[in-house]
């Protein structure tokens, strides 16, 4: 399937794309604003998150949790995200109801600000810090991504702190800090505007101006704080063992790897999903189902860009099994893909991240956000068509010579988590 494109900028630096699909009568309007918690800077970590969850507080002409309420009354369903190198807010509605969609977007991109007020502020910290509570400190294992990211990379880079920042930090936010964040990122010209689905262009573009056009530019965006660039991998094995209230041991390796979008990023996500995407992947089949050491494996190529990314690969162990005993056998099916990648695996894996892919690009929100996101990260959203060339490419080669590179023993970060009543060997 080849996905039509049509590309827009308008004159406060607005990037819209317009992408027709009319066998549904939907519509999906996905916003993507080049920011995330790599734009942070020390001692305020996680205002891309807190300012995620400000936008849903009202706006100058929308009031307080109408935004949601009126998107539900048409018929439609919405939601935002922070991650690293970006914040997203989307919705998908009857094609009817995108003057509607494109209204509320516009009127908290345009007009947030003056709906801002102290109060909102106190209550959506506590937001946050409940949710940091629940899904971090009280989370078996939950703190894991922010340990991982402090281990592989420096403190003066942009991933050494997580999303949904520090305790101390969400408390020292102000209302101002607040104000400058959303003036300097929430603007025009550091967002892209994607509509996907059941619409007519010219109508759409209309819409699209009435609405965003008038809203002015933003300052040039500040460069990221600290250093982004980092060595590809990391000069020696770091090590930390963590001793937390779960009932089993799991072990985390993870490597720096390049970034998303370079040539290399490919053989890094066939080689995670050749080792833990389904049962017959390599680690399920030898750690879970023969050997019985494993509960649950899991590998993942992190699709991030500034600098390099990471693969993190965790293992879970079986009740009674050594973690060491498991990491071992995890470097036993991890060294041999240097010099040993069977092509079936290869194969495998390759046709499963093609049929996620088209089977997501099948739906008109799956379909913009992408879109949104090859504008964003790298300019370029017609990678929407050929991204997966770069998988068919990937040859059993590619893959040894990665694996060779970066998959290694001297450059691996190795977070153990035990139970408490565990003993840790001296």
């Amino acid at each position: 399937m080849k996905i039509p494109i049509e590309q827009h900028t308008l004159d406060n630096g607005l990037r819209v794309i317009l992408s027709e699909d009319h066998r549904q009568p939907v519509v999906s309007v996905n916003l993507w604003y080049n920011v995330g918690s790599r734009n942070e800077r020390e001692g305020r970590t996680g205002f891309a998150h807190l300012f995620e969850h400000m936008m849903f507080q009202g706006s100058q002409n929308v009031p307080d949790t109408e935004h949601i309420a009126h998107v539900e009354r048409a018929g439609g369903s919405m939601n935002g995200s922070t991650w690293l190198d970006r914040t997203n807010y989307f919705q998908t509605m009857p094609a009817n109801r995108l003057e509607l969609a494109l209204w509320l977007e516009s009127d908290r991109m345009g007009f947030l600000l003056p709906a801002m007020t102290q109060e909102k502020l106190d209550n959506q910290r506590s937001v946050v810090k409940n949710e940091r509570r629940w899904r971090v400190d009280n989370q078996p294992y939950g703190d894991w991504d922010e340990r991982i990211q402090s281990l592989v990379y420096p403190p003066d880079h942009p991933y050494h702190h997580s999303v949904i920042g520090s305790m101390e930090d969400l408390d020292a936010a102000t209302l101002e800090d607040v104000e400058a964040f959303f003036r300097t990122y929430y603007a025009p010209n550091n967002a892209v505007l994607t509509l996907c689905g059941d619409f007519d262009r010219d109508q759409a573009l209309a819409l699209v101006q009435r609405y965003f056009g008038p809203i002015p530019r933003g300052p040039d965006i500040p460069p990221l704080p600290g250093q982004p660039e980092v060595a590809p991998r990391l000069d020696a094995e770091v090590r930390d063992t963590i001793t937390s209230a779960i009932a089993l041991p799991r072990v985390y390796l993870a490597f720096r790897i390049p970034a998303y979008g370079q040539g290399d990023f490919f053989p890094a996500d066939v080689t995670a999903n050749l080792l833990a995407t389904g049962k017959s992947s390599r680690l399920y089949r030898t750690l879970v189902r023969e050997q019985r050491l494993a509960q649950s494996v899991v590998a993942f190529a992190f699709p991030i860009v500034t600098g390099s990314a990471m693969l993190v690969i965790w293992a879970t162990a079986n009740p009674g099994v050594d973690i060491s005993k498991l990491e071992q056998a995890l470097w036993a099916e991890l060294e041999p893909l240097a010099t040993h990648p069977h092509p079936d695996e290869i194969a495998r894996a390759v046709t499963g991240i093609e049929s996620r892919q088209l089977i997501a690009l099948q739906r008109v929100g799956d379909r913009a956000d992408h879109l949104s996101m090859f504008a964003t990260l790298f300019g370029e959203p017609e990678r929407i068509n050929t991204e997966l060339d770069s998988y068919r490419a990937v040859t059993g080669e590619d893959v040894g010579r990665f694996a060779g590179e970066y998959v290694r023993r001297d450059s691996a970060v190795v977070l153990t988590y035990l139970p408490e009543t565990a003993k840790v060997d001296s």
